[in-house]
């Protein structure tokens, strides 16, 4: 049993250790956490002394397997209460986030597997991430961001990298959504905006926007 701030300890630096691929910074887990790093240090120490985190000195911090574990299953939780939110109580998809922040640290495993089952076991959660199973494992899709594209190169919305409430909701505006075709008409080379189809619609996208949306080719 982890504390509420352990759990997101172990998700922050889960994250970051997918994306950097090795030890991660005391900084770097500070600017998640948004809090100090000598409150990060403390944390770690306390991480460290459970079996949850390794830290080496100028190499940074990782989870042992065991912390790799907590993490997935907190962040199977969080994926499972998102997708119920969407299909079962008809929340959107840009509220679903900060409600899930604080239904994942509900402890009861049992209550997650049913919840799972009568969910019909969904693989991906409604901004597109995949959710763990009940062993850890993650099916993954080959998917790129939409700005790696090129001119006439089209594909499916899989994913979003970027879940705040108004990048959501522009996207609604523009009625894209997971599963939506995006086809890219023409781009700027110069500071990476596009012209996309989506539907029948052409539009403008910054590259900003284009960043955010990942595409399975």
């Amino acid at each position: 049993m982890y504390s509420k701030s352990e759990e997101n300890y172990l998700k922050a630096i889960y994250h970051l250790e997918s994306i950097a691929k090795h030890g991660v910074s005391t900084n770097g887990i500070a600017g998640e956490m948004e809090t100090k790093p000598s409150s990060v240090t403390d944390m770690v120490k306390k991480l460290a002394d459970k079996g949850l985190v390794n830290y080496v000195k100028y190499q940074g911090t990782t989870l042992t397997e065991k912390g790799k574990k907590t993490a997935l299953g907190i962040i199977r939780k969080h994926r499972i209460w998102e997708v119920f939110l969407l299909e079962t109580l008809d929340f959107q998809w840009d509220e679903v986030h900060e409600i899930a922040e604080q239904l994942e640290h509900i402890k009861s495993e049992e209550l997650i597997n049913r919840l799972d089952t009568f969910l019909g076991n969904p693989q991906y959660d409604p901004h597109g991430d995949p959710i763990p199973d009940k062993n850890g494992n993650i099916k993954r899709l080959e998917k790129k961001l939409l700005s790696e594209l090129n001119k006439k190169e089209q594909g499916i919305l899989v994913g979003v990298k970027e879940t705040n409430t108004d990048f959501l909701k522009y996207l609604d505006k523009r009625r894209i959504a997971i599963g939506t075709p995006i086809k890219v008409i023409g781009k700027e080379f110069f500071d990476g905006s596009m012209i996309i189809q989506v539907q029948k619609e052409q539009f403008f996208i910054s590259k900003k926007i284009a960043e955010n949306l990942f595409i399975h080719i």
